[in-house]
């Protein structure tokens, strides 16, 4: 039996997330979320057996992919011939991107459902350069990328994702397009850099703030927030400690890092 006959499809692999996109329209509904961006190379994310892969190059994009699944980059391997040496076997997680795309690039993928928020996470590294991210993930997971404050969705991710660009829950997808069928359903996203350069705050502490205060999201701040100030507990009195995390938008995070930041100053 020929290679090609062995790698007619890909069994997808529980370990590894992968539920494979079987709709053709969806697809390119999704590949259509980057249109803006042909002149800008694009990083593919578990392409699987290329469902999305297809639309991206018939389009004209500058496409290189990566994907962990070894059976899954010799299936591209044979039926991309195209993405010759832009097939990365490796995982997203490790790679130095930096290194892959010196000058901007964009994101795009069905992202396995498991490591979707680190996904995130890492695209927040390279803010700078990734100007559009795009793509499917679990609906609970885009509704919290896209929750405005208030809302029982809204959480870390939320806040340093909207931090930095502006979140767009664009369509839900049926779980019934995929093999095999995930349990929830899911949802295309979208998010585009904004204009902001800096916060004005001490960026590491804003993180720590965010975290700290969503791990504890039913306390208030004042007291969510207490292990972060330590000794310096007694200076919160302002009234947004009374508040909850979820009741804060991102520029008021930002002004509670501030005033953290000159709790936590040495005193002259």
């Amino acid at each position: 039996m020929s290679v090609q006959k062995k790698l007619h499809t890909v069994k997808p692999k529980k370990a590894l997330g992968q539920h494979f996109l079987k709709d053709v329209g969806i697809a390119q509904r999704i590949a259509a979320t980057l249109d803006e961006y042909k002149s800008m190379p694009v990083l593919e994310i578990g392409p699987g057996m290329g469902m999305l892969t297809r639309p991206l190059l018939d389009k004209g994009h500058n496409l290189t992919v990566v994907e962990l699944d070894v059976e899954s980059v010799a299936y591209l391997s044979i039926h991309f011939p195209e993405l010759k040496g832009r097939i990365l076997g490796e995982d997203f997680l490790k790679c130095d991107l930096s290194t892959l795309f010196p000058d901007k690039f964009c994101v795009i993928g069905n992202y396995p459902y498991n490591i979707s928020s680190q996904i995130f996470f890492k695209v927040l590294d390279y803010k700078d350069n990734i100007p559009c991210c795009s793509g499917m993930i679990q609906k609970e997971v885009a509704e919290r990328l896209a929750s405005p404050p208030g809302s029982k969705a809204y959480g870390i991710l939320s806040v340093l994702l909207q931090a930095w660009y502006d979140v767009e829950y664009l369509f839900t997808v049926s779980e019934h397009v995929f093999d095999p069928p995930p349990k929830v359903k899911s949802a295309v996203i979208r998010m585009t850099r904004n204009n902001v350069t800096s916060l004005g705050c001490d960026e590491v502490l804003f993180k720590r703030v965010v975290k700290t205060a969503f791990n504890q999201r039913r306390k208030t701040l004042r007291n969510s927030l207490r292990p972060l100030v330590g000794e310096h507990a007694a200076e919160m009195t302002d009234d947004v400690f009374n508040r909850r995390p979820e009741q804060l938008s991102v520029a008021e995070f930002i002004e509670l890092t501030k005033r953290i930041d000159e709790m936590l100053q040495p005193k002259k």
